[in-house]
This record gives C-alpha cells, structure tokens and sequence, in this order.
C-alpha cells in the first residue's frame, strides 16, 4: 500500500494523533510520502523517518498512489483537490479542525481509518468539480475547484452588477455584493451561509446564488451542471474579486468568465457509517431539540 499525507500545517498538540496515523501505516509497512512541511514542523522519531518520502509538489504524486490522506478541517481537503488533480488518487480527510463536513473522520478514527484503507472497507464517493474559463489566466495550472467559485466586490466597494447566461442564454442581472456558483458538494458551504438550498453530492447541478442581493424577489436557482455559466460584471470600481474555493484574484471588469463541469471528477473516501445524512445531522445539528 502506498500512501500520501498532506497537511497545511499542525498545532503542537496534534503531534499526537500524527504520530499514531505514522505507526498505524508502518505497522503494516505502508509506504509513506509526506508533504515536507510537516517533517520540517515536527521532530519525528528515527524509526519513522526512515520509512517517510517527502513530496512538496502535485508533480511528485504518481497515479498509482493508493490514497492522499488530509490532515486539517476542510480548507485543507480543498488543497489536497488542487494536489491530486487529475490522477484519481481517493483523498480521504481526518478532521483535525473545527467543523469537518468534508473532512467527517474524527482523530479518534484513526485506527479503524487505517484498517479500511488497509482491508478496503471504504465507500468512494466521486464528486463533480467546476472549471474557470477566463480571458486572462487566472489560477495558474488548477482553475477548478471543489465547492465553488465566486465574484465579489471589492471590501467597501459598491454593489456590482452580474449580467448571468446559460449557454449563452440571458438568465438575470444580480445587483449584489457577489453571486456564488456552487457544485452539490459545495453547497453547504458559502452556498449555505448566503441561504441556498443544500443538495445531494450526487446531484448533477449547479446553485447559482447571490451574495446580499439588492432585489428581495431574487433567489437562488439550481441548473444542470451541463449548463455553462458565463458572466459579465458592471460597477463603478475597476476591479472586483474572483475566488475559487480558498483562493482568490482580482481582476479587472473588463474580463470575461464562464464556468462549466470540469472534465474529470475527484474521489472522496468514507467509511461506511458516515453518510451524507448522518454527517447533516452531526455538523448541522438536524433533528436536534433542546426540549428533549
């Protein structure tokens, strides 16, 4: 078994809980590649280091890793994408920070995380991920993100306007701060939190949906993700944001953007008890009554 471990970084307390990931896998004599920055961060003992392989680039993943283990909340399950890219390696996410709706396998899993991957008791879920076509290159080699992607105005900017077509056809004009085009997975993120609907992971659609929308008839819509979204941004500032998932550019309204479906998918790992519904209910707290 050859496995990868990336992390954006660890506090000193999690030293831990990464020691028991290393001596599970050696305890089976995986091979281990690890991203850099964590052998650089902790002094990891001698039995160990010499059984890890440091990569610090996409390029020093080979395709037939058996799985990219992500150590963080899901900010760094969103980095691990951006990592994997095209080369179908399954991410699977321990979730060392707050919430974990990507990352939904505690530290406390560790172990029977390990004998999944060990035994190949998992689910794999394949996810849709959206693509950025721009005029201008934006987001160097990986313009595509897992959650979504996103124009906003520029911090204490006025509203902007967004002229929205669906293959070419007009949708709507957003007069708003933003508006956010969400895949499934990604719509109980930022999705969520400006009031758009969540969806299945299996649903084959996009939410387009504004940000603080200055018309109180405007509201969310779902499209098929074989639509191909394109826009074009009216304001009276220069510039305005552009973001996909964690990252962001500014760019210049005068730039044209569309989206669409990327071309290839990414997989993600579960164990057979975390479902999509058991995890709304944990991170939401659906169905839970302070009465009882």
């Amino acid at each position: 078994m050859k496995v990868a471990i990336y992390s954006r970084g660890l506090d000193f307390e999690q030293e831990n809980p990464l020691l028991v990931l290393l001596e599970e896998l050696a305890r089976y004599d995986a091979t281990i590649l690890i991203f850099h920055q964590l052998l650089e961060q902790f002094h990891l003992p001698q039995h160990i280091l010499e059984k890890l392989i440091p990569f610090k680039v996409s390029e020093d993943l080979e395709e037939h890793i058996d799985c990219l283990i992500s150590l963080g909340g899901d900010g760094t399950m969103l980095d691990a994408v951006t990592l994997v890219r095209d080369k179908n390696i399954p991410i699977l996410g321990i979730n060392f920070g707050r919430l974990g709706f990507l990352a939904s396998i505690s530290k406390e899993e560790l172990t029977s995380a390990v004998d999944a991957l060990v035994n190949r008791t998992y689910l794999v879920d394949k996810r849709t991920l959206i693509h950025l076509d721009s005029s201008e290159p934006l987001f160097g080699e990986t313009p595509f993100g897992l959650n979504e992607f996103a124009i906003h105005k520029r911090d204490i900017s006025p509203m902007i306007k967004v002229h929205t077509y669906l293959n070419g056809e007009f949708l709507n004009s957003y007069w708003a701060d933003g508006l956010i085009v969400s895949t499934a997975t990604g719509s109980t993120g930022y999705n969520m939190s400006c009031n758009g609907p969540i969806l299945f992971p299996e649903s084959s659609s996009f939410v387009i949906t504004p940000v603080a929308p200055h018309n109180l008839n405007v509201r969310s819509i779902v499209v098929p993700d074989t639509n191909v979204i394109s826009f074009e941004v009216e304001g009276r500032a220069d510039q305005f944001i552009c973001a996909l998932d964690a990252r962001r550019e500014i760019v210049g309204k005068t730039i044209q953007l569309a989206v669409r479906r990327e071309k290839f998918t990414v997989s993600l790992i579960r164990l057979n008890e975390n479902s999509f519904l058991s995890t709304l209910r944990t991170k939401l707290a659906w169905g839970l009554d302070k009465r009882n």
